[in-house]
C-alpha cells in the first residue's frame, strides 16, 4: 500500500509533509532503526537550514545591491543636477517612499533624461570651446590653414547655463575681434592692391610675401589675421607709401626739368604731348595720383632719358639760349629805360662758355637770377617811370602849342583848324600841370635814391640832373620871351612917336618889328622839350652842358620852383583871354 502511495502521490502540489510522509513509509517497509530514522531526519532538517539561511544571504545581498544603487542613482542624479546648475528638475520624486525597487523605477528615468541633456550640453560647451581655440589660434597665429584643431576637454563638474553663457560671451567678443581684424586686413590688402598698380609692382608676389593666405584665390574666412601678419601688412603699406612719395617726387622733378627745357629749347607741342603722362603729376599730392602705373619705374627711367636727351642737346643749343635770355634781360632794362653794355655782356656769356669753366645749368640760373632782379628794379622804377613818360609827352604839346600859337594863320577857316584849337585848348592845361608834375617827380626820385643809396639814371643820364636842366632851359626861354616883349614895347612906342610927328603914313623903310623864329628841335621837338630819351644837346642856349654821369656846373643858377607862362601880351598868344597864366607845381 505505501508503494502504491508512493507511485501515485497525492495529487496536488509536492510540499515537505508529503514527502516526509513517503520517506516514513519507506522506512517502514525497509525498516529502518528508529536511531537511523532520526540521524536522518537531523540531517534533512540541517540541510534545509542550511538552504533556508543561503538564500537569506542571497536576499541580503541583493537587497544591499539595490539599495547601494539607489544611493548611486540619488547621488548621480545630484551630481547631474549640480553639473547641470539646476536646482530642482521636473519628475525627480520628492518623497522616498516605496519599496527599493520602486524608489530606483522612479529615478531611473530622470537619470537617463539628466544624461542625455548631459551630453548635449558637453557637446555645446565642446563646440563652443572648439570655436574659441580656433580664433585664439589664429589672432595668436599658431594655426596654418591645414592644421587641425584637437577636441577640447570640457569640464563636466561645471556645465550650467552661466558657464556656457561665460563661453559663449567670450566667443561673441572673439568673433567681434576677428571680425575687426578681417575688416583690417582686408583694408592693408586693399591699399596694398592699389599701390602695388600704381608703382607697377606685382601684387601677388608682394602680398603673398607678407603671408600665403593674402592670396586673392583663399577665402575671406582663412586670410590670417594674426598680430604679426597685422605688423607686416601695416609695415608694408608704409613702405609702398613711402615709395610711391619717393617716386612722386623724383617724377615731379623729371616733369619740372622737362617744362624747363622744352621752354627753354621752345620744343613743339607734338613732341610734349608724348610725357603728357609724366607732366599731369607735376603738382598733384601724393594722394591724388592713383591711375595704375602712373609711378612705374620704366615711366621714371623713360623720363630720366628723356630729361638726359634734353640736357645734352640743352648744352649744344647753350649759346643760342644764354643770347635769348641776354636778351630778355636787355629788354627788361630797355623798358626800365636802364642803361648797360650789352656788347660786353655777350662777350663774357660766349667766354663762359667756350671756356668750360662753368656749367651750362649754372650759368642758366645764373641769367634767371639776373632776369629776376631786373624785373624786381623795374618794378621799383616804374612809378617814375610813368611819371616820366607823363612829362615827356606834356612836353611835347608844350612843344606843339609853341608852334601852334607862333602860327599867323591857326585862325583861319581852313581843314583842321578846329581840331587843332581843342588840342591847344587841351594842351594849354597840361603845360599848365606840368611845373606840379616836375616836383612830384623830383620828389620821388629822391625818395627813390636815398632809399637805394644810388642815382637814378633814365638811359644813362641822372633824371634829378635831366628835371634840373629842363627848368633852367624853361627858366632861360621864359626870360628871353620876356625879353622879346619889352622890345616889342619899345618899338610900338617908337612907331607912336613917329606917327605923331610926320604922319600916320607907313614908310617903307620901318622895320615891322622882330619875328619870332622856331628854334632848332632834337628828334623833332624845340630845343627846350626833353627827346624819349632825354638826351640833351649840349650847344643848348650857348653855354650850359650836362655831362652823362650827370655831373652839373656847380656855379650855374638854381632853377626856380614856379614857373612863369606865356604872357598875354605875347604876339604869339591868342587875344581870347585864355592864354597862360602863372602856374604853381
Amino acid at each position: 500500500m505505501a508503494v502504491t502511495e508512493s507511485q501515485n502521490p497525492i495529487v496536488g502540489e509536492i510540499t515537505c509533509g508529503s514527502l516526509l510522509h513517503q520517506l516514513q513509509q519507506i522506512w517502514d517497509e525497509v525498516g529502518e532503526s528508529d536511531e537511523e530514522r532520526d540521524k536522518m531526519l537531523l540531517q534533512l532538517e540541517q540541510e534545509c537550514l542550511d538552504v533556508y539561511k543561503r538564500k537569506v544571504d542571497q536576499a541580503a545581498k541583493s537587497r544591499a545591491q539595490l539599495l547601494q544603487a539607489l544611493a548611486d542613482a540619488k547621488s548621480e542624479l545630484s551630481s547631474l543636477l549640480s553639473a547641470l546648475g539646476e536646482k530642482t528638475f521636473v519628475g525627480v520624486p520628492e518623497k522616498t517612499s516605496g519599496t527599493i525597487k520602486e524608489q530606483l523605477a522612479a529615478i531611473a528615468p530622470v537619470l537617463e533624461q539628466l544624461c542625455k541633456q548631459k551630453e548635449e550640453r558637453i557637446k555645446e560647451f565642446s563646440d563652443v570651446q572648439l570655436q574659441i581655440q580656433k580664433i585664439c589660434g589664429e589672432i595668436a597665429g599658431n594655426l596654418k590653414l591645414s592644421e587641425q584643431i584637437g577636441t577640447p576637454v570640457v569640464d563636466e563638474s561645471d556645465l550650467s547655463l552661466k558657464k556656457f553663457d561665460e563661453f559663449h560671451a567670450q566667443l561673441q567678443e572673439l568673433q567681434k575681434e576677428k571680425a575687426d581684424r578681417l575688416h583690417k586686413v582686408l583694408d592693408f590688402v586693399s591699399t596694398v592692391h592699389d599701390l602695388c598698380a600704381v608703382l607697377g609692382i606685382d601684387f601677388f608676389s608682394t602680398i603673398t610675401e607678407v603671408h600665403p593666405s593674402l592670396d586673392d584665390s583663399i577665402g575671406v574666412q582663412s586670410k590670417s589675421i594674426s598680430n604679426d601678419t597685422l605688423a607686416r601688412l601695416a609695415k608694408t603699406v608704409l613702405a609702398l607709401k613711402e615709395d610711391k612719395k619717393q617716386r612722386l617726387l623724383k617724377l615731379q622733378e623729371l616733369a619740372a626739368q622737362l617744362s624747363d627745357l622744352w621752354n627753354l629749347m621752345d620744343t613743339p607741342n607734338e613732341e610734349r604731348s608724348l610725357f603728357d603722362h609724366v607732366t599731369c603729376n607735376i603738382s598733384a599730392s601724393v594722394d591724388e595720383v592713383i591711375v595704375p602705373g602712373a609711378l612705374a619705374l620704366d615711366l621714371i627711367e623713360q623720363a630720366e632719358v628723356e630729361v638726359e636727351r634734353l640736357d645734352q642737346l640743352k648744352a649744344s643749343r647753350m649759346k643760342e639760349i644764354a643770347f635769348k635770355k641776354q636778351a630778355e634781360l636787355e629788354e627788361i632794362f630797355a623798358r626800365a629805360h636802364i642803361e648797360i653794355d650789352s656788347d660786353a655782356a655777350r662777350e663774357k656769356i660766349m667766354a663762359l662758355i667756350d671756356s668750360g669753366n662753368i656749367e651750362p645749368s649754372e650759368l642758366l640760373a645764373d641769367m634767371d637770377n639776373q632776369i629776376l632782379k631786373a624785373k624786381e628794379e623795374a618794378l621799383s622804377r616804374k612809378e617814375i617811370l610813368d611819371k616820366v613818360e607823363k612829362w615827356m609827352s606834356s612836353c611835347e604839346e608844350e612843344s606843339w602849342l609853341e608852334d601852334y600859337n607862333r602860327d599867323d594863320n591857326r585862325y583861319n577857316s581852313s581843314r583842321g583848324a578846329h581840331i587843332n584849337l581843342k588840342r591847344a585848348e587841351k594842351a594849354r592845361i597840361l603845360v599848365n600841370k606840368i611845373p606840379a608834375l616836375v616836383d612830384t617827380l623830383v620828389a620821388k626820385t629822391q625818395a627813390w635814391e636815398e632809399d637805394r643809396g644810388m642815382s637814378f639814371t633814365y638811359d644813362g643820364v641822372p633824371l634829378l640832373a635831366m628835371l634840373d636842366e629842363y627848368a633852367m632851359l624853361r627858366h632861360d626861354r621864359e626870360e628871353e620871351k620876356r625879353r622879346m616883349r619889352d622890345q616889342k614895347r619899345f618899338h610900338e612906342q617908337l612907331n607912336t612917336e613917329q606917327e605923331a610927328i610926320f604922319g600916320s603914313r607907313p614908310s617903307p623903310s620901318r622895320p615891322l618889328g622882330p619875328k619870332k623864329v622856331v628854334g632848332p628841335r632834337s628828334n623833332g621837338v624845340t630845343s627846350n622839350t626833353p627827346s624819349r630819351r632825354l638826351s640833351l644837346n649840349s650847344h643848348q642856349n650857348g653855354t650850359r652842358s650836362l655831362s652823362k654821369d650827370g655831373k652839373r656846373d656847380n656855379n650855374r643858377p638854381v632853377a626856380p620852383v614856379n614857373y612863369v607862362a606865356i604872357s598875354k601880351d605875347d604876339p604869339g598868344s591868342p587875344a581870347s583871354g585864355t592864354d597862360l597864366t602863372e602856374a604853381s607845381p
